[in-house]
């Protein structure tokens, strides 16, 4: 079961680029195709999954209390999540995602005792504006994609209540990834539709730590994604896909 609730245009975006929403948006309908333009998603969703609830299985968490999937673009991995049983509450600046989201939801049902999955077109901005708070917050694949990533991982703070966990997945910022997430993912392969992705915008394990510092945040573990000819595994290897977990200090 779920439900959209609506965006307030009055509210700040301090952290959407409108190039990037209206290039996902024109993609909407195809995002749940696991052979198409956002395949690498799908590839990753179960790992990344599999990551965050090695954490959650022993986290307080109160069931009350839905997990925040921040630019959760169609929902794969809210409905990831919602599948173990925790409730979503997903939220994206896509209007267009939204509804390919809550479209899927309501043609493919999730499995028995999932938890519950609420929709909702909006900001970060917004969130923190209406006072949210939220024990975890996954932010996967979105950090590159916003105008201030400083001050996109202090709102994530101002969200999080005290103990609170973040999971951030994201793309390193060196040769092997302008080659690999950039010139291999985007014109040799097609993985990715061309202009996915800016490799300035790329951000090394460093800089994502000194952020977390500044926010208040610090970081309790740093995971590779690594490309295999098998599939993508977890491993230490940070070079090009890695993700973090942060708590609130």
């Amino acid at each position: 079961m779920s439900t959209v609730t609506p965006h307030n245009p009055d509210n700040q975006k301090n952290s959407v680029k409108e190039d990037e929403i209206n290039r996902f948006n024109a993609i909407a309908s195809e995002w749940w195709n696991q052979t198409g333009p956002m395949s690498p998603l799908h590839e990753m969703n179960a790992l990344r999954i599999e990551w965050i609830q090695h954490f959650l299985k022993t986290y307080p968490l109160d069931t009350n209390q839905p997990i925040l999937d921040i630019g959760c673009g169609v929902g794969i991995a809210s409905e990831g999540l919602a599948s173990l049983g925790y409730n979503i509450l997903g939220v994206d600046a896509g209007r267009d995602v939204i509804q390919a989201a809550q479209n899927h939801l309501d043609t493919i049902p999730l499995p028995p005792k999932s938890g519950h999955i609420t929709y909702r077109v909006g900001t970060i901005e917004e969130l923190v504006e209406e006072k949210k708070q939220f024990q975890i917050i996954t932010a996967l694949e979105l950090l590159e994609h916003v105008n201030d990533p400083q001050q996109f991982v202090h709102n994530i703070a101002e969200l999080l209540t005290d103990q609170g966990m973040a999971f951030l997945s994201t793309i390193n910022r060196n040769i092997p990834s302008f080659l690999f997430a950039k010139v291999g993912a985007e014109y040799l392969t097609r993985k990715l539709p061309i202009g996915t992705h800016s490799w300035k915008q790329f951000i090394t394990p460093a800089e994502l730590g000194k952020m977390a510092h500044h926010a208040g945040l610090r970081v309790i573990d740093i995971a590779g994604l690594t490309m295999r000819p098998n599939g993508w595994k977890i491993s230490q290897d940070v070079k090009i896909n890695y993700m973090v977990c942060l708590s609130k200090i």
